[in-house]
């Protein structure tokens, strides 16, 4: 096999684009993963694994703030385009998945990270 084989994205829809109101964190279920899905108020579109890699709660249930998801348990933020926390409690990253809009389907892609 090739080491430098890059998987290809299995891209899932997740909604219309119209299902993700700007700056409200969803919750969507790709497989038995779970993925918060937000549309930025500047029409940006990010999707991150929906669990705080602090508490193990779901991120989806907390803010949106100046492009960073904060945890609502302890206030943990993390860039919403890279997943890297800006502030403690959290030191770990949580995954970033790429997304895609075709029509008004909105996919994101569980099998690869950004």
């Amino acid at each position: 096999m090739n080491r430098h084989h890059r998987e290809e994205p299995k891209w899932e829809a997740v909604g219309n684009l119209d299902d993700f109101e700007a700056d409200q964190p969803e919750r969507c279920e790709v497989g038995d993963l779970a993925v918060m899905v937000v549309r930025t108020s500047k029409g940006e579109l990010h999707a991150l694994h929906d669990v705080c890699s602090h508490a193990e709660v779901a991120l989806s249930e907390g803010e949106v703030v100046d492009g960073e998801i904060e945890c609502w348990l302890h206030g943990s933020t993390f860039s919403l385009a890279t997943g890297k926390p800006s502030c403690l409690p959290a030191v770990d990253p949580v995954p970033v998945y790429p997304t895609k809009i075709e029509g008004d389907v909105v996919y994101v892609a569980t099998n690869v990270e950004l």
